[in-house]
């Protein structure tokens, strides 16, 4: 083979490798985009929210247009405050997985955070409410992606 031969070889290989590892912003595309959250509890406290969410370079969560859908207490009443992490646990034809922590802060001070995993489309896992009197409780949770 002529000199130039192996080039092409070679050029060909490195530009086949650098397409496997490329970035992995196609790894998170599952957990980018609209959500739909449902926290059930054995007691009276339910809610349900929609966010859209993005994965930053660093696992950090951004949240926008977070809006309650239910929320049947008065530990809510104003403005919250959205933040979370995102930690890549491995990728299966295509799908991500990982752990999910999201914290909804409220103005007055109430928190509401959910610890769960990201498997086969959908973030599951438990919820805890601390803060004022009367803002207590914790369940179970499903977020699946929304239109």
């Amino acid at each position: 083979m002529k000199k130039s031969n192996h080039a092409v070889v070679i050029l060909v290989l490195v530009t086949l490798a650098l397409a496997g590892c490329g970035s992995n912003s196609h790894l998170v595309g599952n957990i980018n985009g609209n959500w739909a959250a449902t926290l059930s509890s054995s007691g009276p406290d339910t809610f349900a929210f929609t966010t859209l969410l993005t994965v930053n370079a660093d696992g950090s969560l951004g949240s926008s247009h977070f809006t309650f859908t239910v929320n049947n207490t008065s530990c809510f009443p104003s403005t919250t405050t959205e933040t979370g992490s995102f930690t890549l646990q491995g990728n299966f034809n295509g799908q991500v997985s990982g752990s999910f922590q999201y914290t909804i802060k409220g103005a007055e001070g109430n928190i509401l955070g959910l610890n769960g995993t990201v498997s086969n489309g959908q973030i599951t896992g438990t919820w805890t409410l601390s803060g004022a009197i009367g803002c207590s409780g914790d369940g179970n949770f499903t977020m699946i992606p929304a239109a």
